[in-house]
């Protein structure tokens, strides 16, 4: 793994954003606008450098699936903030259930420096993010740059085809919506979702576009729909499970969940189950269940134990995205007094390559690894300043 320095193509701005990365550049508190996208620099790999990280993201995904299991088995939704009996319930059966329910994609994120086993820091798997850089830009740059390089990329063919096997799961007849919060002001979750939203259309899929805000509940009929009326009957939203759980229209989502087997009356993907990979308890909980995996870091619930006199630690609260309310903690550090529950994880710092911090992406589309985007920040914590590079396999 090498990071190099290189010249941006002339027009690169206007190139990606034709490719749908319509949010190239981040406005930074001071008002300046700098490249999210920044090709002044690439990443490389050897191909045996790729072919075991595959492999780590494929063990990682298997061993979270276990602990989703370990999870649902011991009843232990407490650890991760789920209190209300019924949610718990229902995701429970999801979980069951997931051989009846679609369930496309997630995104790992990873400490790796060429230099040793690469570390889980976290699973986004209900709705992550930096999908449509990963796959599209960053391919279409390789091929202008290195057109005789590969890449570890196959998102798109794979989420084609993970749509085409999974079609027999959606209701017959009924459109796949595609929603997103109007709230997106960059533009990022617009684009992730219509760029899932064309993956499906071309496996065949007859799908909707609508906004979050866009679905109502139709009293007289018990059913959500859209802004014509159109009943809701299965839904691919951008939008986190514990949001859609508590909001105004909670109670209505979880009368009307379709958990499998057709019994009721809107299906969600992400499904419900996938709460258990989203939350940062996972990470404590894989600690229990593999104690000194290589892969992993140490994580606590309770409090940071001895990572307070070892290596320092990081405060992460259970929900959240892009670092908000992360705290970094050095050696002979106190627990930080906080209003929330939080999982306690050893401090790995992020490798510095020429002063930045990177991060690995590592995508999983159903149960393969599929992709890396990587990204870079200034700081510790990967925040919303963070960078996107490109990469190739030399």
């Amino acid at each position: 793994m090498r990071r190099h320095r290189t010249e941006p193509r002339p027009g690169w701005q206007s190139t990606v954003e034709e490719q749908g990365l319509v949010y190239p550049l981040t406005r930074y508190p001071d008002g300046s606008l700098r490249p999210y996208w920044d090709e002044s620099a690439y990443y490389s790999f050897a191909l045996e450098e790729i072919e075991e990280l595959e492999k780590v993201v494929e063990e990682l995904h298997g061993m979270c699936l276990a602990a989703a299991a370990h999870i649902v088995d011991t009843g232990r939704f407490a650890d991760l903030g789920i209190t209300d009996p019924r949610l718990a319930g229902l995701i429970a059966e999801s979980w069951r259930r997931r051989a009846e329910l679609p369930s496309l994609y997630g995104r790992f994120d990873l400490r790796y420096d060429g230099d040793g086993p690469a570390k889980m820091l976290e699973y986004n798997a209900d709705t992550p993010t930096s999908l449509v850089e990963a796959a599209s830009p960053q391919w279409f740059w390789m091929e202008d740059r290195f057109p005789d390089a590969d890449q570890w990329n196959s998102l798109h063919e794979r989420l084609v085809d993970s749509w085409k096997r999974q079609a027999p799961l959606l209701p017959p007849g009924a459109p796949l919506y595609f929603a997103h919060s109007a709230d997106d002001e960059l533009g990022e979750d617009l684009m992730t979702v219509a760029y899932l939203r064309e993956t499906a259309e071309q496996a065949g899929l007859d799908t909707r576009a609508v906004s979050m805000e866009d679905i109502g509940w139709d009293r007289l009929s018990g059913r959500f729909v859209d802004e014509r009326y159109g009943f809701v009957r299965a839904c691919f939203k951008l939008y986190p499970w514990e949001w859609l759980a508590t909001d105004r229209f909670g109670p209505h989502v979880l009368d009307t969940l379709d958990n499998g087997g057709g019994t009721g009356s809107t299906l969600w993907i992400e499904p419900a189950w996938k709460m258990l990979l989203s939350n940062k308890a996972l990470l404590a909980v894989l600690w229990e269940l593999y104690p000194g995996h290589p892969n992993l870091l140490p994580a606590y619930l309770d409090g940071p134990r001895e990572l307070a006199h070892g290596r320092g630690y990081v405060a992460k609260p259970l929900l959240g995205r892009e670092g908000a309310g992360v705290t970094v903690h050095e050696p002979g550090s106190a627990a930080p007094v906080r209003d929330e529950a939080c999982c306690y994880q050893e401090l790995a710092p992020l490798p510095d390559f020429d002063g930045n911090r990177v991060v690995l992406g590592a995508w999983v589309v159903e149960d393969e690894a599929a992709g890396l985007g990587i990204r870079e920040s200034s700081g510790l914590v990967t925040d919303g300043y963070a960078r996107f590079l490109p990469h190739v396999i030399l």
